[in-house]
């Protein structure tokens, strides 16, 4: 039998871990005397009162989490996070439409970047700083988030963990999930704090600085100019970007293996070295596209082609240039890029470059082994083989994202007026890239949809965020058998 009440326990727990997050926020307003204080103070002492009030019905519950409860929760905590998360929005007025406040929140916190705003530059500091704050949180994980740096909270358990970062290789720092937990966002706010310093170092406001970085490092990509990060010119301010970017699509193990001086471990990994390559190959070949072209020349093609890439692989979606300028060639291997994504262990959406390694391997080794039927041709990953069960839930997981993506497809052509927009709008949402094609291109939003189609965009995004299993099992009428 699920634990209902060991669900509403936890949710109301984090529910009031939320509202600390707003309450940070609602200090940025009054620091920067702001008329989005109101709305602050609201939202915050709404989202504590129904926490508070949901934890005291589920008092003195036993804390035996299982998996179905785990999977429950983690998705439930998306929806939920994200419909008091609106709330600053609505009472301030920034957002005034449900539907297009609800949008923009469940885009932040699964880190897709997609957008309904087109004053950015309008609204008050405490709105823009919550704006990046949800991108931040959900970075990393918003479970993972509150394991690490909320423990007085009482959450835990392996089940939650396991739920909200799925992935084919769940590695691991430390046995303990907690002290993993530390581990990742003690890391994640040392990279956050380090491209602050170097931005504003480069020119940025620090308010700028701070927002940006918190964007970056969540492969989120909102950002405090309508322009993005087109609006600095600077090629300092958009090569830190883009390595920040790129670390931010690396495997954080790898990273704090770097950073603990395990160099060999980080040039070793395979996936590792396919991320890289297939970074340096699109930029390589979009640099001459953009030079062949006319577009830009020299240093200034190079920056633009790698700035898009990383920026779309990582699924960050900052832009510095309208790639629909581009030549229909160089725009088909910028949409190549919405199915890849960023690395297993990162903070980066899509399919992971390490599913695409291991399906290549798969499907190459099936031709060895029509040539020789009896042969025994294992799949290794880093000299380890890779046992069956992995390559099925990869294959599984393919056949699901594609299906999902296509059946997805057809229905948002019932609410855009071209194919292409219908296609680059499930992509863009379902890999939590940002920017799509046609309508929504880099330069362009989601302001114009329709209601339910927004709505839809909205669930593609948590599913992509959750790795699809983690919301699709709830839908198996087995999950809810005795």
């Amino acid at each position: 039998m699920i634990k209902f009440k060991i669900i509403l326990n936890i949710l109301g727990k984090l529910l009031v871990g939320e509202s600390f997050f707003l309450f940070i926020s609602l200090l940025v307003s009054l620091i920067y005397q702001g008329n989005d204080t109101t709305a602050f103070l609201k939202a915050g002492l709404v989202t504590f009162t129904v926490g508070i009030f949901s934890y005291l019905l589920s008092r003195g519950v036993q804390k035996d989490l299982g998996k179905r409860e785990g999977y429950i929760i983690v998705s439930l905590v998306w929806v939920v996070f994200s419909i008091f998360g609106c709330l600053p929005y609505l009472f301030s007025g920034a957002i005034p439409s449900v539907t297009d406040a609800f949008f923009e929140t469940m885009s932040g916190f699964t880190t897709t970047g997609s957008s309904i705003l087109n004053n950015i530059e309008e609204l008050p500091h405490g709105i823009l700083f919550w704006r990046s704050l949800t991108q931040w949180m959900g970075g990393m994980g918003i479970i993972v988030m509150f394991l690490a740096i909320l423990p007085t909270l009482g959450i835990g358990g392996r089940e939650l963990f396991v739920a909200e970062v799925p992935g084919p290789t769940p590695d691991k720092l430390t046995p303990r999930i907690k002290e993993t937990a530390r581990n990742l966002w003690g890391l994640y706010m040392l990279f956050t704090a380090v491209e602050t310093i170097l931005l504003y170092a480069g020119g940025m406001s620090f308010f700028d600085a701070i927002n940006h970085s918190l964007t970056t490092m969540a492969t989120g990509g909102y950002s405090t100019k309508q322009a993005s990060v087109g609006f600095y010119t600077s090629p300092y301010i958009q090569y830190t970007i883009i390595f920040f970017m790129f670390v931010a699509g690396t495997n954080f193990t790898l990273s704090y293996g770097m950073i603990t001086g395990r160099f060999t471990k980080v040039f070793k990994d395979e996936e590792f070295r396919f991320y890289t390559l297939v970074v340096l190959f699109f930029a390589f070949i979009i640099t001459l596209g953009l030079i062949a072209a006319g577009n830009v020349t020299g240093e200034q093609a190079f920056r633009d082609a790698l700035f898009t890439v990383v920026s779309i692989i990582t699924t960050t979606g900052y832009a510095t240039a309208d790639y629909l300028l581009w030549s229909p060639f160089l725009g088909m291997l910028i949409f190549v890029l919405f199915f890849v994504g960023g690395s297993a262990g990162s903070t980066g959406g899509g399919v992971k470059v390490v599913r695409i390694l291991l399906l290549f391997k798969n499907s190459f080794y099936e031709l060895k082994r029509l040539v020789h039927p009896n042969a025994v041709i294992p799949i290794r990953y880093n000299s380890k083989v890779v046992d069956q069960r992995t390559v099925t839930n990869i294959l599984a997981f393919f056949v699901f994202y594609i299906l999902i993506f296509m059946l997805s497809a057809v229905l948002m052509s019932f609410w855009t007026p071209d194919i292409y927009s219908s296609f680059s709008a499930v992509a863009t949402t379902l890999g939590n890239v940002g920017p799509g094609f046609g309508e929504i291109g880099p330069m362009e939003n989601f302001h114009h949809l329709p209601d339910l189609a927004k709505w839809f965009l909205a669930f593609l995004m948590m599913l992509g965020r959750l790795e699809l299993f983690t919301v699709l099992v709830l839908f198996s009428p087995s999950f809810w058998k005795h």
